[in-house]
């Protein structure tokens, strides 16, 4: 391990990793950290991304995709279903990943174009000198270093110590946390190319429960709540085991994983001097999905390609690292976030029966793509009064 890097990453995950591998492909000397043994492992997410902004990236590989979605199926309380396939829609839904191969595979990418990678190793401390931030203290195989960067991305999800640390305000009200149970499950009779999304207070208030198929007979099977939401007997878990009893009974769980995803606006800025943040821990995840592997790919690799503009013209101040933060906002990712927020905010107000009704009113829609935009136009064009509740929402609707 070096003293000294252009670029520290903190973090392994997809954001991470594409930072790296961007930095490193420019030429720049590039070093991920990342606290757990193993890249991509525990799995903390339902794992879905879309087609074509994964393409963005690299080509799709079959040893890291789980299931080609071509369907998605979302249920209201009262079990009316909205059907979204690809043969309707005339587009592409996306792919459920497997992350234990899939981060491997980009952290792979980055080392191969010349990135350092550490795993088993985590930052303790920031190292700040006059306000700026100049890397990390890291603790490696128990003992203790510093690593010197121009530039520090943190990219350690969703907890985001590292930018709290740094004096960035990263506090989040529990109404916006969900609390995210997901099993593995094997051995059940589902529809291998299909997500089912069911919704209502009785599955899962304020949120969604995700069936994700990953192959013939295994699916993620997962409920995110409010954190707020939560109480004994009412937690994620117990949600998630009641639909398991109905739905699934035979159904052989073989992983499980609990954890936090935030469906908050992104951080006020994610830069500072010599600091930049990324992905969950910019809260940079899809408010009404919870989706976060591509939005954390996109300001991964942006962070990078600003951090080495600036490093070349020798300043990392705040000034110099804002047109990644101006960047990412301004960008579709940005807009799509702000107005997907707004639309949950809205959702999360309604009772069992109106979503029963506004799902009644487009049920058996042909959709002309398959997107939160266009599932919400068609619910406004069957309901014109919602567009008076959503008047906010207006100029980004069309």
């Amino acid at each position: 391990m070096k003293s000294e890097y252009d670029i520290l990453v903190i973090g392994g995950g997809p954001g991470g990793a594409l930072a790296a591998w961007t930095a490193a492909k420019a030429g720049l000397s590039a070093c991920i950290i990342e606290k757990r043994p193993a890249i991509g492992a525990p799995v903390r997410c339902a794992e879905g991304i879309g087609k074509e902004l994964l393409k963005e990236f690299m080509e799709p590989d079959p040893r890291w995709i789980s299931a080609d979605i071509q369907r998605a199926r979302i249920v209201a309380p009262d079990g009316t279903s909205i059907a979204l396939d690809e043969g309707r829609a005339g587009t592409e839904v996306g792919y459920v990943l497997d992350r234990k191969f899939f981060d491997r595979e980009l952290v792979w990418k980055a080392s191969e174009a010349g990135a350092d990678v550490f795993v088993k190793t985590r930052a303790v401390a920031p190292i700040i000198e006059e306000g700026r931030v100049c890397g990390a203290t890291v603790e490696f195989c128990g003992k203790r270093c510093d690593i010197r960067a121009k530039v520090t991305i943190a990219a350690d999800g969703v907890e985001s110590k590292f930018a709290r640390w740094c004096g960035i305000d990263t506090t989040l009200p529990l109404r916006e946390m969900m609390s995210c149970a997901q099993y593995l499950v094997t051995g059940i009779d589902i529809d291998p190319h299909s997500n089912d999304f069911y919704l209502g207070e009785e599955v899962a208030p304020q949120g969604y429960l995700w069936v994700f198929a990953k192959g013939e007979r295994s699916a993620n099977i997962g409920v995110g709540i409010p954190a707020s939401k939560s109480k004994p007997g009412m937690r994620a878990k117990d949600y998630l085991d009641r639909f398991m009893k109905e739905r699934y009974p035979d159904g052989r769980i073989i992983e499980c994983v609990f954890g936090g995803d935030p469906v908050s606006r992104p951080l006020s800025c994610t830069v500072a001097d010599g600091l930049m943040i990324v992905g969950d821990a910019a809260r940079v995840v899809d408010p009404i999905t919870g989706g976060g592997i591509g939005n954390a790919m996109i300001t991964g690799r942006m962070a990078a390609e600003v951090a080495a503009k600036a490093i070349a013209a020798g300043d990392t101040s705040k000034a110099a690292l804002m047109p990644y933060d101006e960047g990412w906002r301004s960008s579709k990712m940005g807009r799509t976030l702000e107005r997907n927020y707004r639309v949950k905010e809205y959702f999360i107000t309604l009772s069992d029966e109106k979503m029963n009704t506004l799902a009644r009113s487009i049920e058996g829609i042909n959709f002309s793509e398959i997107t939160v935009m266009a599932l919400l136009k068609e619910i406004i064009k069957r309901n014109p009064k919602l567009l008076l509740e959503l008047k906010h929402l207006k100029d980004s609707l069309g």
